[in-house]
C-alpha cells in the first residue's frame, strides 16, 4: 500500500493527536508502535475491495491518505480494535475511539467488529452498534445500527448480510436479518423486521416499502 505520508510520520501525527486530548504515554507510543503495521495492513485489504477512485493509485494499488478523513476514520478503527482483538489496554482503545469519534463526528466503538471489506462516505452522525456486519457493508451520514429490547426482555441487534448500502439517516433497528445486497432509502427505518435479498427498502416500519432490486 503507498502510503502518502512516512510510516513514522503517521505515528508522530497519532501520538500528537492523542495527546493533544487526553495523554500519549511512551509506554502507549510503543503499542501503538507495535500495532500499527498490523493495523495498515488490515486497511490495506479494506481498501483493495473498496470502490472508490480515491483509494487507488494509477498502478492498480490502493494508497493511504492519513488527511482523507473517511479513509483516517477506517485507521482509528481498525488500530482501536486491533488492540482490543489482542487484548491490549482499554485505556488505549477508549482514547483512538473517543479522537475518531472528535474528529469525524461518528460513533463506532472499538468493540463492534465490522468486515474485512466496509465503507463509507461523509458518515458524519453515524452511530454503529453490536451487530452482525457482512462484507461490502456501506453507509452514508446520520445512520445507525442499534439494539432493541424484545418481548422476551433480551436486547437484539440487526444481522446484516453482504453488500448492504444504507443512505443518509436510515436505520436498522433491533431483531432484523437483512439479505444480501440490500439497499436502504433515506431516511428509512427498519426495526425487528427481515429484509430478503436484493431489495431497496423505503419507509418506517411496520409500513415498510420494499422493491425488489433489478440487475442490469
Amino acid at each position: 500500500m503507498q502510503l502518502l505520508i512516512s510510516r513514522s510520520q503517521i505515528l508522530d501525527n497519532l501520538c500528537r493527536q492523542i495527546d493533544s486530548f487526553f495523554s500519549c504515554t511512551e509506554e502507549e507510543r510503543s503499542v501503538l508502535e507495535i500495532y500499527l503495521d498490523k493495523a495498515l495492513e488490515r486497511v490495506k485489504k479494506c481498501f483493495q475491495g473498496v470502490d472508490n477512485k480515491y483509494f487507488k493509485v494509477e498502478s492498480g494499488g490502493v494508497k493511504f491518505n492519513p488527511y482523507h478523513s473517511v479513509q483516517y476514520m477506517t485507521f482509528l478503527y481498525v488500530l482501536a480494535n486491533e488492540l482490543y482483538r489482542n487484548g491490549m489496554s482499554s485505556t488505549l482503545s477508549d482514547k483512538l475511539y473517543y479522537l475518531n469519534k472528535i474528529m469525524n463526528g461518528l460513533d463506532m466503538f472499538y468493540a463492534i467488529e465490522l468486515p474485512e471489506v466496509w465503507s463509507a462516505e461523509h458518515p458524519v452522525g453515524s452511530v454503529l452498534g453490536r451487530a452482525k456486519y457482512g462484507d461490502g457493508f456501506f453507509f452514508y451520514q446520520g445512520c445507525t445500527v442499534g439494539g432493541n429490547r424484545g418481548k422476551d426482555g433480551m436486547l437484539h441487534y440487526p444481522v446484516i448480510g453482504n453488500n448492504v448500502r444504507m443512505y443518509a439517516n436510515s436505520s436498522f433497528i433491533g431483531k432484523c436479518n437483512i439479505g444480501d445486497n440490500v439497499i436502504l432509502g433515506a431516511g428509512a427505518l427498519v426495526k425487528d423486521e427481515d429484509i430478503p435479498s436484493n431489495s431497496i427498502v423505503f419507509g418506517q416500519s411496520p409500513n415498510l416499502i420494499i422493491k425488489e432490486k433489478k440487475h442490469k
